[in-house]
């Protein structure tokens, strides 16, 4: 397998609600790929998907329900500091919860966490030690 990630769908239960909170929320742009029942969003070389739970969990012949913290954030990183604390800030308007404000952590960066109005995690993150390239992807030392 190729060392890449191409798409991350989120299985939820409110698809409305989430492509609200993508879209007017967080000034996301929703693909014109997108159709009923799915909406695609173009990440810089990645998708995002927000697919209906319940149809995910059938697609990959799993049980919907799950239990406990699933063990995975989705995240962001930031420019600087300062794009950190705006992050936060528009996304608490748009409707997430601040789990976790922004602050210095023990990794020498700077971040906080948000969880969605669906539950997932995302990490909003200044890491002084990774580089960012003209598309904003991350450089790895």
């Amino acid at each position: 397998m190729r060392q890449k990630l191409t798409l991350v769908t989120l299985g939820v239960r409110d698809l409305q609600k989430s492509i609200s909170f993508f879209e007017d929320g967080l000034g996301w742009k929703r693909s014109s790929g997108s159709q009923d029942g799915v909406a695609f969003f173009q990440l810089n070389g990645m998708v995002l998907s927000l697919f209906d739970r319940k149809e995910l969990a059938a697609d990959a012949n799993v049980p919907e329900e799950g239990s406990g913290f699933p063990a995975f954030s989705l995240a962001l990183n930031a420019k600087d500091r300062a794009e950190v604390d705006s992050v936060l800030e528009q996304a608490a308007q748009a409707g997430a919860v601040i789990v976790k404000p922004a602050e210095e952590v023990f990794w020498g960066g700077y971040s906080g966490y948000f969880r969605d109005p669906e539950g997932f995690l995302f990490e909003v993150a200044h890491n002084p030690f990774w580089e960012l390239d003209e598309n904003d992807n991350i450089i790895l030392p």
